[in-house]
């Protein structure tokens, strides 16, 4: 079958559990990046609008022709309650993919948030609105509307490949991926560090403030000598 035989649109996707997307809402994305083996974090680049602005959900992907938001108004008019509209936009901020028209729909919908690769405008109106939008910036300049792309296939942000129905976690640190057939496993660890990290800031509390761990990377990264510590 040719590339151009495919269809450009897939309605039917495997999406991660409501009953896992619950679970992994409480937690951070940079937990679940770093029991992730410090993998999936989109790139600096893609901010929330806002860093109050939190978002956990089903991946709905897109990839669509930079500054040109047609497939996007296709994905928003398919995807389901809870979903977060991802969108390959190859990072372009030429012109904006989506504003308060789009979120406003989205959030009517029942739709979790937008990450975009790409920029989006009427900032201010959708930080009041409350609606997680997450992007690599913003311009005032509108989008076209006539070129073709796809829905719900894999697609690349900030270097890190998403398919349909992944986990996608976003705050203020920005945002994480999780393979959908990963979950499960990754909140068993979220939860575990979770509970490390609290006893190690308990034990800094309580004045042990030395990381229990430098010595032995210092001395295998050959900066102290056996029996040597700082």
């Amino acid at each position: 079958m040719s590339e151009t035989s495919l269809p450009p649109i897939r309605r039917d996707i495997q999406r991660v559990s409501p009953e896992l997307v619950r679970a992994a809402s409480r937690f951070q994305a940079a937990i679940l990046a770093d029991v992730g083996g410090r993998r999936g974090a989109l790139g600096g680049r893609i901010t929330p609008l806002s860093p109050r602005m939190k978002v956990a959900g089903p991946a709905f992907t897109v990839e669509l022709r930079p500054g040109d938001n047609l497939m996007f108004h296709a994905a928003l008019a398919l995807a389901q309650p809870g979903d977060v509209i991802v969108v390959e936009g190859k990072g372009d901020r030429t012109a904006a993919l989506c504003g308060t028209i789009m979120t406003t729909q989205a959030q009517a919908g029942g739709l979790a948030g937008f990450v975009v690769d790409a920029a989006v405008r009427d900032s201010d109106e959708i930080i009041e609105s409350g609606f997680p939008v997450f992007s690599v910036g913003t311009n005032p300049n509108g989008p076209t509307k006539g070129l073709p792309g796809r829905v719900n296939w894999p697609v690349s942000l900030a270097g890190v490949t998403v398919n349909p129905g992944d986990l996608i976690v976003g705050d203020a640190d920005g945002v994480v991926v999780v393979p959908r057939e990963n979950v499960a496993d990754a909140l068993v660890l979220a939860q575990q560090k979770v509970e490390a990290e609290a006893r190690r800031i308990a034990e800094i509390k309580a004045g042990k403030l030395g990381a229990p761990w430098l010595a032995d990377a210092l001395r295998a990264a050959g900066v102290l000598r056996a029996g040597e510590s700082l």
